[in-house]
């Protein structure tokens, strides 16, 4: 199997297990290796008592694109550090995409760049992770479950 077709069959077999993502009403966009684009629709329910969106809801979305990005070689990857910077308000209404990039990987360790933006383009926040792969993968590389 090639590398995009196994970015997506393992981005898929993400999918299927990720119930955080889904409540919280997030869409997969793209995976290719190394890269994810995520979406999410910022709901009342996301607002603080600013009436913006909490910084979790944006971190939550971040950390999900930079996920789906860092297993997207079908290794089995987590977080092992992030951090964000915040840097203007998301609004109710707002759809905020979260691309993540791979800046570098070397043995079990990955690094990873996450931008999220709003429909207008302005930069809500960045957010950096550092991921490191554990034993198993997302899919065989003939295609076949876990």
């Amino acid at each position: 199997m090639d590398r995009h077709k196994l970015a997506q069959a393992a981005s898929e077999a993400m999918w299927a297990g990720d119930r955080a993502a889904k409540l919280l009403g997030m869409k997969v966009e793209e995976v290719r290796p190394g890269c994810a684009r995520l979406s999410m629709r910022v709901t009342r329910d996301m607002l603080n008592a600013y009436q913006t969106c909490h910084g979790g809801m944006i971190f939550a979305l971040a950390d999900a694109a930079f996920g789906y990005a860092c297993n997207s070689h079908n290794q089995l990857a987590v977080a092992a550090s992030c951090s964000i910077d915040f840097l203007s308000p998301a609004r109710s209404g707002d759809v905020l995409t979260a691309t993540a990039v791979e800046l570098a990987r070397a043995g079990r360790a990955g690094v990873y760049e996450v931008r999220v933006e709003n429909q207008g383009g302005a930069v809500v926040a960045t957010f950096r992770g550092r991921s490191t792969t554990i034993r198993g993968h997302w899919v065989n590389p003939q295609g076949a479950g876990p």
